[in-house]
């Protein structure tokens, strides 16, 4: 069961994908109220955008469930949040939430690429604990790609994660700007340009939040990732070695940024089994 949700975030109304363990159902009306405990009456609305073949039998509010946070990559409609892996993941054992950030998906506000939108993901924490069947003491991040700076910046900012994992991230957003000369212009525009504005760039680069990481982190790089160079990752990894942080690195030969489904469904069993041993 996936539901497509609306949360706060600072001033503002963002959306997101909240995603049950396979088999687990949810009073959709129970959920409102829950919302609107924590939000008050503002209408908040949600859908059920998908269910399981097989009619699920099991209630979600049975006992307390460890949550994944999936922090998608890209911006706007380039990188959305992947329903399939939604779907993946939830066959985990995890409740899984994915905010789509905010300016998308009707959600109110403007993505700045790790600037305001940073605060999506904590506001998401917030409501998940707030959620009575959620274990707000096994809250993991995984952040993909971009989604790399709003999972750290969480690491870095709050206690909420219990584990965080940087899975083909983004380390260092200036070396970024020069790699990809494609997304030169979005980053200018969105962002600035980096010889001018060098401090917007270290605050919205993982490697610059790693001394306030405080959890175990994961990190998860492709050899031949061409959209985020496996140096990110290489780097971040070395960096949190370098501070004395508790981190481990699943190096995939061979692959790039998207890996072949049967190869990504491997990797997330790993990812899962890791975050369990955390």
């Amino acid at each position: 069961m996936i539901i497509h949700l609306t949360y706060r975030s600072s001033e503002y109304n963002v959306k997101g994908y909240l995603s049950l363990p396979y088999g687990y159902t949810l009073d959709l009306d129970k959920l409102k109220a829950q919302v609107h405990q924590l939000y008050g009456k503002t209408e908040m609305p949600m859908t059920v955008i998908t269910n399981n073949i097989d009619p699920e039998q099991k209630n979600i509010t049975e006992r307390k469930w460890p949550v994944l946070i999936y922090c998608r990559g890209g911006i706007g409609r380039v990188g959305q949040v992947k329903i399939e892996w939604l779907e993946r993941f939830s066959r985990s054992g995890f409740i899984v939430f994915a905010p789509t950030y905010r300016g998308t998906q009707g959600g109110e506000g403007r993505d700045e690429f790790g600037g305001g939108d940073m605060e999506d993901v904590p506001a998401a924490c917030r409501l998940l604990a707030s959620l009575p069947f959620v274990d707000r003491d096994h809250i993991a991040a995984m952040g993909f790609s971009r989604g790399s700076i709003n999972a750290a910046f969480t690491a870095a900012e709050t206690s909420y994660l219990s584990q965080l994992v940087l899975w083909g991230g983004v380390s260092d957003l200036s070396r970024t700007y020069e790699e990809r000369i494609d997304l030169r212009r979005m980053l200018k525009r969105v962002v600035g340009n980096p010889n001018k504005y060098p401090d917007i760039y270290e605050a919205r680069s993982p490697i610059c939040m790693a001394e306030r990481i405080h959890c175990p982190v994961l990190i998860i790089h492709g050899s031949e990732d061409a959209q985020v160079h496996n140096s990110h990752g290489l780097r971040m990894y070395e960096r949190l070695k370098e501070l004395g942080k508790d981190v481990d690195l699943h190096w995939y030969e061979g692959y790039g940024h998207h890996m072949p489904v049967e190869v990504h469904i491997k990797a997330i069993e790993r990812m899962f089994t890791w975050i369990r041993n955390h």
